[in-house]
């Protein structure tokens, strides 16, 4: 299957994010990178294309819209890779222009504009996929079988923690500024791991959260964005939860830990052993269940014991955008709009309900 002409917006020399965008799509061979309007400084975006031998560069991402649209050889989806406050604009020029979206988290900065990008994407007909780059491991689609298949019966607790320590004192100038910048994150810890955690919650449950609590704290003198949440959940079907949200946690690199529990067992799922999944049948041992092994009826690309971490993941993703784009629909489970639309309003909830002193705000 020849690969899909891709552009990139955002993701120019020193962004971290980009290159894994990068190195996503190619792992599978299911796009090229042909275009990008890799900085909004004009100069940098040349030279950051010349780094990585991109075929067309351009200054600004309204033109570049503009002109791959009208191109016979035009790229057929976008990667936008940009800060936060900078998803909503290239996302509504490029879904206008018919070319397919392939979006970093959060969907926009604010409920308001992801609220309108979801009734432009109603009126594309291109799609719109959001990588919640967690959807994309093995061991994570099985344990979302595992669920919907009633292997844990009833479903009656949630509990993730997404926890890191980078932000754990003051950024300095030459660390990423614009995530502790309200403007440009629109929120910081809930929106930034916060909305991971609770992706992966409705991703393996099932459920949508419906009503949350929360407490949102900003440790670092000065910060204007919060760095650590506290969060009870409410789910749908009578399930209850627990979100914990850290990013000032020393000791803590990229920590991210899942249990559900039903009446006839519980599974857990921790991010330092991706490949297995604790399963527990109520009064019987645990077992420990691996990617390739026995009853495992997901994907993988290589044999079990050679693990699949972050990138393939990631990669997995960039597959299903592929698949989808090809199919001229979305399957179920790769994040999209509905998606989006429930991190901002979480997102949203959370800081109500803190602002409110923890008083139980539904998700509206």
């Amino acid at each position: 299957m020849k690969p899909v002409p891709l552009g990139m917006v955002g993701g120019g020399q020193g962004g971290f994010i980009g290159a894994v965008h990068r190195i996503a799509a190619r792992l599978d061979n299911r796009f090229e990178l042909v275009a990008g309007a890799l900085s909004s400084d004009p100069e940098k975006a040349r030279t950051s294309a010349e780094a990585i031998g991109l075929e067309r560069s351009y200054d600004n991402w309204a033109e570049m819209a503009r002109s791959e649209a009208a191109r016979p050889d035009g790229i057929r989806a976008v990667a936008i890779v940009t800060p936060n406050h900078l998803h909503f604009g290239p996302a509504k020029a490029f879904l206008e222009a018919g070319i397919h979206v392939i979006c970093d988290k959060p969907m926009t900065a604010t409920l308001e504009e992801a609220e309108a990008l979801a009734e432009i994407a109603t009126q594309s007909k291109a799609l719109f996929i959001l990588t919640h780059t967690y959807a994309g491991y093995p061991m994570l689609r099985e344990a979302r079988r595992l669920v919907a298949e009633g292997a844990l019966g009833h479903l009656r607790l949630v509990n993730v923690e997404y926890v890191q320590d980078w932000l754990a004192e003051p950024l300095e100038q030459s660390q990423p500024i614009w995530r502790t910048d309200p403007k440009q994150a629109g929120a910081g810890a809930i929106g930034d791991i916060g909305t991971h955690a609770a992706h992966l919650a409705r991703f393996v449950s099932g459920l949508p959260i419906e009503a949350v609590s929360a407490e949102l704290h900003s440790f670092v003198a000065g910060r204007q964005v919060d760095d650590n949440c506290h969060v009870m959940l409410r789910l749908a079907d009578g399930a209850r939860g627990m979100l914990w949200a850290s990013q000032v946690a020393p000791g803590f690199d990229n920590d991210l830990h899942l249990r559900v529990i039903g009446e006839a067992g519980g599974l857990e799922w921790h991010h330092d052993r991706p490949d297995e999944l604790r399963f527990t049948p109520l009064g019987e041992a645990t077992r420990i269940l691996s990617r390739g092994g026995p009853g495992f009826q997901g994907q993988a690309r290589v044999p079990a014991g050679h693990p699949e971490g972050y990138l393939e993941a990631f990669a997995s993703l960039y597959t299903d955008a592929a698949d989808a784009i090809a199919a001229g629909q979305m399957p179920e489970g790769l994040p999209g709009i509905s998606d989006g639309l429930s991190g901002l309003r979480f997102i949203a909830a959370c800081q109500a309900s803190s602002t409110a002193d923890g008083r139980w705000t539904a998700l509206v």
